[in-house]
């Protein structure tokens, strides 16, 4: 490339300066927001009916490269009936640097799954005393978001990412935690083709949810996520007894969270599902045409159908969904950093920001739940409405404006789909306090800086090889 003529260099000296001022004018409104901003508040957003009992919610947090970030922290929390927090616990005394799941006692107490960089730690948490009274490390590097204890000694582990390099062996198994013996296991790869979900990888399965239903505890409730399906064992004969969705087919579920198992007035099996990746919250009933639906009749799953009785969409990425017994539902609506409960037709009624990326929510007893729709008498698809206008669900302006323009032109669906996109990422790596099209200036601020600065180098390079040259022995 020719050297620069004399003449040149104040051209360039006024297209650097131009440079600089453009980047710092980009960067400005993200730095100054993010310079003035705290943890995001735990708190109340919009209450119109105060709820009856406590909400404790579990706040995954963002973390990166197994280490917390001080804006973004994991915690358990309650909050009081209007939404106020109660308490919040940070989880240092167990080691726990995510929460996940969490399941309410009887003794009233807290069973929670956590993880640390490089394990599992499952403990009792006395919400009174705000203390861990128990707790147990699972061997080894285990990952895991959910583990139920069946009884003092006993748990059910659902284990993912357990992979050696060449095979998965993502499993479903149960534990003495005295012995550390496994009394029984279920290996996915053993009922599954292994081309499931384009085949074996650290990953596979993303198994995230597990809970006993039935007599003696005999079938197991999952959630493998990737595989697009929730599936019900018969831990007596290791059969997949049900099955809804199937591995590709996003219009039914597109790896879901937190299945719950309900049955209508006359047993037929009912299931709530956050459908995370579809932004919505689902409930499907079985049929099974003539033959028996029930859980035990032993009609198989290739004889059944499920039928979407309910759905309400809108939400970003939702992580747990459960019937309350007055016939809403408490939804976690993980990327816009709440916890709402909402009517039959999707209204908010409640909601406490549970910032960041909540995971599950529980309020009531160990096991109290609410009819299915169908028998509420209120079926059919909503969006959901109400909430905050100036809380963490009102932050995603950008993907608003990407779906506002494509809208009545012929690229609609892929506009649509973009706007999905982005809303899902933007939360993950914009910074707390720092607002949407102020994230979106700072991230096209840093591509300018460093187009720059390889552009520089490509024009100097002749110039800082010689300098190089210079300096060398």
């Amino acid at each position: 490339m020719e050297r620069p003529r004399p003449a040149d260099y104040p051209r360039r000296t006024l297209l650097r300066a131009g440079l600089a001022l453009l980047v710092v004018a980009l960067l400005l409104p993200a730095a100054v927001s993010y310079a003035d901003s705290d943890t995001l508040e735990l708190g109340p957003g919009e209450v119109e009916a105060p709820a009856d009992n406590t909400t404790y919610v579990s706040v995954q947090g963002f973390h990166l490269a197994g280490y917390g970030a001080a804006k973004k922290p994991a915690r358990l929390v309650a909050a009081d009936g209007n939404a106020s927090l109660k308490w919040h616990f940070e989880g240092d005394d167990v080691g726990a640097d995510w929460f996940y799941e969490i399941d309410l006692q009887k003794n009233g107490n807290l069973f929670v799954t956590s993880t640390y960089r490089g394990g599992t730690v499952v403990f009792e948490f006395d919400p009174e005393t705000r203390e861990a009274v128990w707790s147990h490390r699972l061997p080894g590097d285990m990952d895991t978001h959910n583990v139920d204890r069946l009884s003092e000694n006993r748990i059910l582990v659902a284990n993912m990412r357990e992979y050696d390099g060449e095979v998965s062996r993502d499993r479903l198994y149960i534990e003495n935690t005295e012995t550390n013996e496994t009394e029984w296991e279920w290996v996915f790869h053993e009922h599954y083709p292994n081309s499931t979900d384009g085949g074996f990888n650290a990953d596979w399965t993303h198994v995230n949810d597990l809970d006993t239903i039935g007599e003696d505890d005999r079938y197991i409730l999952t959630s493998p996520r990737n595989f697009d399906q929730v599936i019900v064992i018969d831990r007596e004969t290791d059969a997949i007894v049900m099955r809804l969705g199937e591995d590709g087919d996003h219009g039914t579920l597109y790896e879901q969270h937190n299945p719950d198992y309900i049955e209508r007035e006359d047993g037929t099996p009912v299931l709530i599902v956050a459908d995370s990746e579809n932004d919505r919250v689902v409930e499907y009933e079985r049929d099974c045409g003539d033959a028996d639906p029930r859980l035990g009749a032993g009609t198989p799953p290739s004889e059944c159908d499920w039928n979407l009785v309910w759905s309400v969409e809108g939400f970003n990425w939702p992580r747990d969904a459960d019937r309350l017994p007055n016939g809403n539902t408490l939804v976690t609506d993980t990327l816009n950093h709440r916890v709402v409960e909402i009517t039959p037709e999707g209204e908010v009624v409640w909601e406490f920001y549970a910032a960041w990326a909540p995971y599950n929510a529980e309020r009531g007893t160990d096991d109290s739940h609410g009819p299915a729709m169908a028998d509420f008498g209120t079926t059919g698809s909503y969006t959901v409405s109400g909430g905050g206008d100036t809380g963490p669900a009102s932050r995603y302006q950008v993907a608003n404006a990407i779906n506002d323009l494509g809208s009545y032109t012929p690229f609609e669906a892929q506009f649509r789909s973009l706007a999905s996109t982005y809303a899902h990422v933007e939360p993950w790596f914009r910074p707390v306090g720092v607002g949407s099209w102020a994230f979106l200036s700072a991230v096209i601020g840093l591509l300018v800086a460093v187009g720059w600065g390889l552009s520089e180098l490509v024009v100097n390079r002749k110039r800082l090889r010689r300098g190089v040259q210079r300096r060398l022995p």
